[in-house]
């Protein structure tokens, strides 16, 4: 997918906004991570400034990808609901100086640029938003595997323990 690129803090001053949609197919690091390249995400792009007048980005991503469930191994529906605040600074002695004095989790202090492109910012924000393990909170196919595990003949190691006893 081409790039998108901004002057992020020129994007800042003037305190514009952008919204879109991408398709997850177009994301080759998203991709790799999903069950396959369905879906879309919807973004949108705030500038503006924080209190102590850094130049910031708020960012909000939405949409649905198929992960792989690490249980069962089928796919499912994910959903993926981020905002983010990223305050910008000029290199990365500034993000040290600016992120020591903020001392705030909430917002990330990051290097901006005058050809900052946006669309890597947006696949960054989805994987971030990614689970590790992906799992359906109960597989589809839990009451076959139940029912496998129910009629599965007893070990013969349990026989063995309880001549132990």
């Amino acid at each position: 997918m081409g790039a998108f690129v901004i002057d992020s803090f020129a994007f800042s001053r003037a305190a514009d906004q952008r919204d879109g949609v991408l398709p997850v197919a177009g994301l080759q690091r998203l991709t790799e991570d999903t069950a396959n390249t369905f879906g879309e995400l919807k973004w949108t792009l705030r500038g503006g400034a924080d209190k102590f007048g850094h130049a910031r980005l708020d960012l909000t991503v939405k949409g649905v990808v198929q992960l792989t469930c690490q249980r069962c191994l089928t796919p499912f529906d994910y959903t993926i609901d981020s905002a983010s605040s990223l305050l910008l600074a000029r290199d990365e002695q500034e993000v040290e100086s600016i992120d020591a004095a903020l001392d705030n989790d909430e917002v990330d202090v990051i290097v901006g640029s005058n050809a900052f492109n946006v669309i890597e910012l947006i696949e960054d924000e989805a994987l971030l938003a990614l689970p590790l393990a992906p799992k359906h909170e109960e597989c589809p196919d839990q009451a076959t595997l139940d029912a496998l595990k129910a009629s599965a003949r007893p070990s013969p190691f349990e026989a063995l323990k309880n001549l132990k006893q």
